[in-house]
């Protein structure tokens, strides 16, 4: 009488499961990444070597006719700290992105600064690469 086990053991491996990881994966990364809205105003930046890897909550932007944005709305500047108190209450580390056209005075980006430094914001200057 010969008894034989009836389950055989394989010995390959199946890749279909890991392939099925990776397209998920992929299909993931592929639409988060389309819902990150990029800066939609036209500035002309001051250049620099230096970038910093900081994560800015909000952006504000000043164009060269002097109309401030807070991301893409447009905000008159007697509002604009008080949208900013709005936009970042609760944050632990508020930070603002600063983007200025290159034409424009300094007078406009200390207005800004000072709005910061009166509410201990963090501010980070944007500028484009050399």
């Amino acid at each position: 009488m010969a008894l034989r086990s009836r389950n055989k053991i394989q010995a390959g491996f199946s890749m279909s499961g890991m392939t099925d990881i990776v397209f998920l994966l992929l299909i993931f990364f592929m639409i988060t990444s389309t819902l990150i809205a990029p800066n939609a105003l036209k500035l002309l930046l001051p250049q620099s070597t230096h970038q910093t890897m900081a994560n800015p909550i909000t952006t504000v932007s000043i164009t060269r006719n002097y109309e401030f944005y807070v991301e893409t709305t447009r905000v008159e500047v007697e509002n604009l700290e008080r949208v900013l108190q709005e936009r970042l209450s609760g944050e632990s580390d508020p930070t603002i992105s600063l983007h200025v056209d290159r034409s424009v005075p300094m007078e406009q980006v200390v207005r800004i600064m000072n709005i910061a430094k009166d509410n201990r914001y963090r501010l980070i200057l944007a500028t484009s690469a050399r």
